[in-house]
């Protein structure tokens, strides 16, 4: 007989009921909280009405969900069913999720009110699937869950997954073609859920975020408060302004962005009246971190530790390390944490030491494949590694610098430079909030197409007025020639992906050169 500790849902929420039943859990927007006894009866009163919808133990069940505590209970209920999620982007358009799903397979497919208009439109595309389930209020030709709740009972039901059982479909954000499908198990989220026992966690840690927990942000962000029975305030919006009002009332202690989201909180000066001081760990990944930035930051949130991080949805979190005290060098994402492994290899697989390389990342977090890709398995999973074709570069001491990828390099007068090199460079600068630079080509009649030049684009901060001959003239003196911008655009924002939290996703480098066309 499995362990129940081996199954996700039961690991990271019953024994948390268990231990500390009257500790609070989850909040809800500032208006519902639920202690970790009650959170655990509210899924399992979910998981007996799914199952009596006819959700059993490796059934695909398409999720598509934006409420945040919807996604909790939903996630948390089929996870103890052993039913394989299939964790859908509510900002996906039609095409795209209903592409999603048919080639997922799946043959259920719930999702709550908010998302009703985009149901209806790909139900008919969708005969595969057989059941539809609703939260949120009745729903035509669909299972009512919240009746269906209403109903349930409150006991912990049968567990249906365990270990190296599938646990759910994380699609991966890809800028071409159809998101894959990013297999983890119930063993290998663990295994994430095990980030903030790395972290100083303190007297009442308290964890906030909002609407990306959708996708990978599950696992990397709901299941590791809960396993390490911190607080989980969750909150539709998480952008500057919600951020502002949020941090003071809950005192939220830890937090994971990106570092876009502190140009723009730091851009203006909205946050001066804000009680920011409960906050104790920011978790930064996804993008470089500048040394202005961190500078601002440390100046405004002194009592905070800044950590960067890196990982992928194929193996989330595997590096991390503290920024703000020197303790790992500014630019490198830490090294690999506890259970985990991180390497950086030549052209034929060589380890190498300070050389870059390709990365590769190992350990019990890591994806068990792309879901019906067996070619691309053979080519990212390699003896145990994943090999994503990120670069990267490894010190002796075990700490990683990423470089990015490739196709995102600047080649100037035959040198390649990262774009990150140049906009550290420019958020330096006096009035800068935050900067995008990508490669342009340097003739536009198609002649030697592997040369490019350098198209800068700058946001001032608040009060600030930029002028583009000065700031080149500044950069002059800092760059050496080849990182020298030959284009700059001052403008109000730079492109950014959609990230549901109502702050700004990761920088679109890409979307710079149809934004601004060069001469």
């Amino acid at each position: 007989m499995s362990s129940p500790y081996g199954n996700y849902a039961y690991a990271v929420l019953t024994a948390g009921a268990l231990r500390t039943p009257d500790a609070v859990a989850l909040t809800y927007c500032g208006e519902r909280s639920f202690t970790y006894d009650r959170l655990n009866r509210t899924v399992n009163r979910r998981a007996h009405a799914l199952r009596a919808a006819g959700i059993s133990p490796g059934r695909r069940v398409a999720a598509l969900l934006n409420e945040t505590l919807h996604v909790a209970e939903v996630y948390l209920a089929q996870a103890k069913l052993g039913a394989v999620t299939a964790a859908l982007n509510p900002y996906w358009p039609a095409e795209t999720l209903q592409a999603v799903v048919e080639h997922s397979r799946c043959t259920a497919f719930v999702y709550d009110a908010t998302v009703e208009q985009a149901v209806a439109r790909i139900r008919p595309s969708l005969p595969g699937v057989t059941t539809w389930i609703k939260i949120g209020g009745p729903g035509r030709d669909a299972l009512d869950l919240d009746e269906l709740t209403a109903a349930a009972g409150e006991e912990e039901p049968a567990l249906g997954g365990h270990h190296d059982d599938p646990l759910a479909l994380y699609y991966t954000s890809g800028t071409t073609g159809l998101p894959k499908a990013v297999v983890h198990t119930h063993a290998g989220s663990l295994a994430t859920a095990q980030i903030w026992l790395d972290v100083p966690r303190g007297p009442d840690p308290v964890l906030g975020t909002g609407a990306i927990i959708w996708g990978i942000g599950f696992p990397a962000l709901v299941g590791p408060a809960l396993y390490a029975g911190m607080r989980l305030v969750l909150e539709q919006d998480w952008g500057p302004a919600n951020f502002l009002r949020v941090v003071p009332r809950e005192r939220v202690t830890h937090v994971s962005q990106i570092p876009s989201f502190y140009s723009a909180l730091l851009g203006s000066d909205d946050h001066a009246a804000a009680d920011l001081s409960s906050l104790r760990v920011i978790m930064l990944g996804g993008e470089p971190l500048p040394a202005a930035l961190l500078a601002r930051m440390k100046e405004r949130l002194p009592g905070a530790g800044v950590y960067c991080y890196y990982g992928q949805t194929e193996a989330p979190y595997t590096c991390f390390g503290r920024v703000d005290d020197g303790s790992t060098p500014l630019g490198a994402s830490g090294v690999a944490r506890t259970s985990c492994a991180v390497r950086v290899t030549g052209p034929a697989g060589e380890r190498l030491v300070g050389r870059p390389g390709e990365i590769n990342l190992a350990g019990p977090h890591r994806m068990a494949g792309y879901d019906g890709l067996p070619g691309r398995n053979a080519e990212v999973l390699r003896d145990g590694w994943y090999v994503g074709g990120d670069l990267g570069v490894l010190a002796p001491d075990g700490n990683l610098t990423v470089l990015g990828r490739r196709e995102d390099s600047i080649l100037k007068d035959g040198h390649w430079t990262q774009p990150a090199v140049i906009e550290d460079a420019a958020t330096a600068l006096d009035g800068v909030a935050e900067a995008g630079a990508v490669g342009v080509p340097a003739h536009t009649d198609g002649q030697d197409a592997a040369d490019q030049r350098i198209l800068l684009a700058v946001v001032p901060r608040a009060g600030h007025a930029l002028d583009p001959g000065e700031l080149a003239a500044a950069l002059t003196g800092s760059l050496p020639r080849h990182q020298h911008p030959d284009h700059i655009v001052v403008t109000d924002r730079l492109p950014h992906t959609q990230d549901a939290s109502g702050g700004p996703g990761k920088l679109l480098r890409q979307a710079l050169r149809p934004l601004y066309p060069t001469p």
